[in-house]
């Protein structure tokens, strides 16, 4: 693979390192400093509620400037939302530090799109591998993310987690001086002067729908659990360094993969990997039912890790053949959007339904939407085979 996959891969880690670094810190900052009890997570539903509403702009944006350049902006913002955020920390200002989360959400939502530059930057042939790679930053970030954490506290003596947003600044500015030295294709005259078909008649491709569709899935689905399973441990007796040592697991679950993943797809095709992922995902929520032992939330935490793996990188690559590259930003948006819809809604809900229904009931309630995935790509992948013979 070559050299600008990798640095983006990079980029991706440190993505992923600040997001990690974020969740792990904001909820503790919203308690310290929030006026009211009612307040105290509204950091980080403003933080998702950027991401959610960067996901459009940031893929029109691109198409228009290119990714260096939409990257680049940002990381600004990125760049801007922390350094906002280090201030109202430092003055105990909660209002200005939620208008610093809702940056750092837009920033974040810019970098969701490093996967699909990562295809743009390779051989054809190498794009599912390409996908994989990007994603493969994630083993770094969840190594370097928890001990930054930890050690950006011994940063500042204002406390109030100071030390953890100038952390998330000198990331940005990292990435945003990794962004300059990666060769991105240029932005082609004719793809600028051809205009782009209707969004319905975009969506109406083959496969289009079908690989959207997954990648929700994927993402909702392990969203929810994995934000809902150190509640249910919890109360289950154990303690919170357990509960992080299996979300541990689950995050190396879902990015240790990502080494050969992309060569699976190429072996064994996008669809079958997709439902490989789903079965991974229903073996995760039997366990969760069956149990509450430690080895039970361990292991399901692992396999929904890679599920998720499989089934995001291979609908992933199936969504990015669906599309002409003349289609490219309003394709992508439309993705992007739905899916970190999801992750929005479903980080928002995790925590009511697993207080509400119990833990056994939220995975029931979740396993409908993996099960359709199996059935409409187990259909698909018979019509295919059929239409072949």
């Amino acid at each position: 693979m070559n050299r600008n996959v990798w640095l983006l891969s990079l980029c991706q880690a440190l993505l992923m390192t600040g997001n990690i670094l974020l969740i792990s810190v904001i909820g503790l900052v919203g308690k310290a400093i929030a006026p009211s009890l009612s307040l105290i997570t509204l950091p980080v539903a403003l933080q998702f509620l950027g991401l959610m509403s960067a996901t459009i702009p940031a893929s029109l944006i691109m198409g228009k400037l290119g990714r260096r350049k939409g990257f680049s902006i940002g990381n600004l913002i990125g760049i801007t939302g922390a350094s906002v955020s280090t201030y109202a920390l430092s003055q105990e200002m909660f209002y200005l530090f939620c208008v610093g989360t809702f940056l750092l959400g837009i920033g974040i939502g810019f970098g969701t799109l490093y996967r699909f530059a990562a295809i743009e930057v390779c051989d054809e042939s190498a794009r599912h591998r390409a996908i994989s790679i990007s994603m493969a930053g994630g083993v770094l970030a969840a190594m370097l993310g928890p001990n930054l954490a930890i050690y950006s506290q011994q940063w500042s003596a204002d406390g109030l987690y100071v030390g953890a947003f100038m952390a998330l600044i000198g990331l940005n500015i990292l990435a945003l001086g990794l962004l300059q030295t990666i060769q991105f294709p240029p932005t082609h005259e004719h793809h600028q002067q051809v205009q782009s078909e209707p969004l319905l008649d975009i969506i109406k491709a083959p496969n289009f729908m079908l690989a959207v569709f997954a990648a929700m899935v994927a993402y909702a689905v392990m969203n929810i659990l994995m934000t809902a399973t150190p509640l249910a441990m919890i109360g289950c007796g154990f303690d919170f360094e357990k509960a992080a040592g299996v979300i541990e697991w689950h995050v190396l679950g879902m990015f240790v993969p990502a080494f050969f993943t992309g060569r699976l797809i190429e072996r064994f095709g996008a669809r079958n990997m997709i439902i490989s992922g789903g079965i991974l995902f229903v073996l995760c929520i039997a366990i969760n039912i069956h149990g509450q032992s430690i080895w039970h939330f361990s292991l399901a935490l692992i396999l929904l890790g890679v599920g998720w793996n499989f089934m995001f990188i291979a609908a992933t690559g199936l969504f990015s053949q669906s599309y002409s590259p003349r289609n490219k930003s309003k394709a992508q948006a439309f993705n992007e959007f739905f899916v970190f819809s999801c992750v929005t809604i479903t980080a928002l809900l995790s925590g009511w339904l697993e207080s509400t229904v119990g833990w056994e009931m939220m995975n029931i309630y979740v396993l409908p939407f993996v099960l359709a995935v199996l059935a409409l790509f187990g259909v698909n992948t018979y019509k295919a085979r059929q239409s072949i013979a």
